[in-house]
């Protein structure tokens, strides 16, 4: 027969001890990837229509984006300050002069006795800007051009600009411009 103290090291991994007895996930996870096939992927704007993300590989083309790339904090839990909203001011009534952290006082005892509710310390501190998507709002319609096609066919519009002021203005060289017109 075994002891106790046989039976929980025979059954508890060490690598686990004084955590959850679940395993972490592949990559470093805290815990087991989430990732869904590429083809249950839907984009972050579209609802519920499961579209994959599209990348542009050249020539006015685009195609099913084939690497989805891990996040950098991989591994890592996120710090209250993350989460929760900082406090700007030192802590309590100290930041308050004598007089103002009379009359702070003397208001939250008449709010309290009114019966009005007054939030707690994490309900203040929690309070977080709510991030909306305009309900209206269309992706712009990838062009299917790379980053190289797409500078040098802005470099191409800025050439054809400069000639055309060259040309009104009569003068021979951009250096003669009082404003330049191509960027570098």
């Amino acid at each position: 027969m075994k002891s106790f103290q046989q039976f929980v090291t025979e059954a508890y991994d060490k690598e686990l001890e004084g955590q959850a007895s679940r395993k972490p996930g592949e990559g470093g996870r805290i815990r087991a990837s989430r990732k869904k096939d590429r083809a249950d992927m839907p984009s972050r704007l579209s609802k519920g229509n499961a579209k994959p993300r599209m990348q542009a590989v050249g020539g006015g083309k685009t195609a099913p984006a084939k690497s989805y790339k891990d996040r950098k904090d991989i591994g890592t839990n996120k710090p209250k300050s993350r989460t929760q909203q900082q406090p700007e001011k030192e802590r309590g009534t100290a930041a308050l002069s004598p007089r103002e952290a009379q009359r702070k006082a003397a208001k939250e005892r008449r709010a309290a006795k009114s019966g009005v509710k007054t939030k707690t310390a994490d309900e203040l501190l929690a309070k977080k800007a709510k991030k909306t998507v305009d309900p209206n709002y269309k992706p712009v319609k990838a062009s299917g051009l790379t980053t190289k096609e797409r500078k040098s066919l802005y470099k191409k519009g800025e050439r054809a600009l400069r000639d055309i002021r060259l040309k009104n203005l009569g003068k021979k060289s951009e250096k003669e411009l009082k404003h330049k017109v191509t960027s570098k």
